[in-house]
């Protein structure tokens, strides 16, 4: 155990969390905060600061007013699915920091770590589009809360911009369709978005997926987090390759259960839009800002590029279609 930083501990002072002092442990994360354990007299705490300037190779700058909306996702998703979310314990808006409930890893592993070893279990993706969807569609049946999430410009800053923008600069050749892509869902409003579902992101407790780091936060298309989570199981298929069909299998239920939950528009009209998102996100992971790192193998990344560049160049309405053209591109 070491003392966290001094800002950290202020911050919980100023939460009425922290009285005086505390030792804790950085924790394993993201690219775009510090988040430490702070070891408090009533027990740990899991606490979240942003960074103005991500973890990564490019120059990635990022607004820290994006935690004030994290914590905001995550009042609002815990009312629609109590169990899907940490319990947010206070907020300092002054210096970007939140405090959350600690989440013992012993009982609440992350799926990524499960998927990496090849644990790929459809139930829990269910389970995962069943949370979702039901986030989706208590907010988006309630549209007063877009006022809570003028997000627009966050957003574009840590999703639009490193994925499917920088991902055009890359690919002039598919640069105007990743700019329609990106127009699009830039004007699709519709629900809360978490913005980052992925499985790094994702707990599976005791009761279910426990979804973090909703620092992307933004009222929007809902087709963008099926799309960004989808995109994963795919990928994870040259990560451990051995797992594929399991992780194929993965993709089919969370594709079939959100889409059944659909009640806010017509599944149809959201389907298309995630099956055209899907191929411009894949291409990101190995060319925009924030690649996979466990692609490192060029054969690899163009065994993404070549279905990828093919779908933008001629998009699918379903995402069968999507997940058809990476199959084919496996079996080579």
């Amino acid at each position: 155990m070491t003392t966290p930083p001094d800002d950290i501990l202020d911050a919980l002072r100023r939460m009425g969390l922290l009285t005086g002092s505390a030792t804790g442990a950085p924790l394993a994360g993201g690219v775009s905060s510090d988040i430490w354990r702070v070891d408090l007299p009533g027990g740990p705490v899991c606490v979240k600061r942003a960074l103005a300037k991500l973890r990564v190779a490019a120059d990635w700058q990022a607004p820290v007013a994006r935690n004030l909306y994290e914590a905001r996702w995550m009042r609002r998703a815990g009312q629609a699915c109590p169990d899907a979310v940490p319990t947010l314990l206070g907020q300092d808006e002054a210096s970007g920091t939140l405090a959350m409930a600690y989440l013992d890893p012993a009982c609440h592993p992350l799926w990524k770590d499960q998927l990496r070893d090849g644990h790929a279990d459809p139930d829990f993706s269910a389970a995962v589009a069943t949370a979702l969807v039901r986030i989706h569609a208590a907010t988006a049946a309630n549209p007063r809360l877009a006022k809570e999430f003028p997000t627009d410009a966050i957003f574009h800053a840590i999703r639009l911009e490193p994925y499917l923008l920088a991902t055009a600069r890359a690919h002039p050749d598919r640069a105007a369709a990743l700019q329609a892509l990106a127009e699009t869902t830039a004007h699709a409003k519709r629900a809360l978005v978490h913005g980052d579902v992925s499985p790094k992101n994702i707990l599976a407790g005791p009761r279910g997926p426990i979804f973090l780091d909703a620092e992307c936060a933004w009222w929007g298309d809902p087709a963008f987090d099926l799309a960004f989570c989808l995109n994963h199981l795919l990928l994870k298929c040259l990560w451990t390759p051995p797992a594929t069909t399991r992780f194929l299998a993965c993709f089919d239920r969370l594709a079939a259960t959100y889409l059944a939950a659909v009640d806010w528009e017509s599944p149809e009209k959201l389907e298309a839009r995630a099956a055209h998102l899907l191929p411009g996100l894949f291409l990101a992971r190995v060319d925009g800002k924030s690649p996979v790192e466990y692609l490192t193998d060029e054969r690899d990344k163009d065994r993404v590029r070549r279905p990828a560049l093919a779908l933008l160049a001629e998009p699918v309405e379903r995402l069968g279609a999507v997940r058809s053209a990476w199959t084919e591109e496996l079996a080579r």
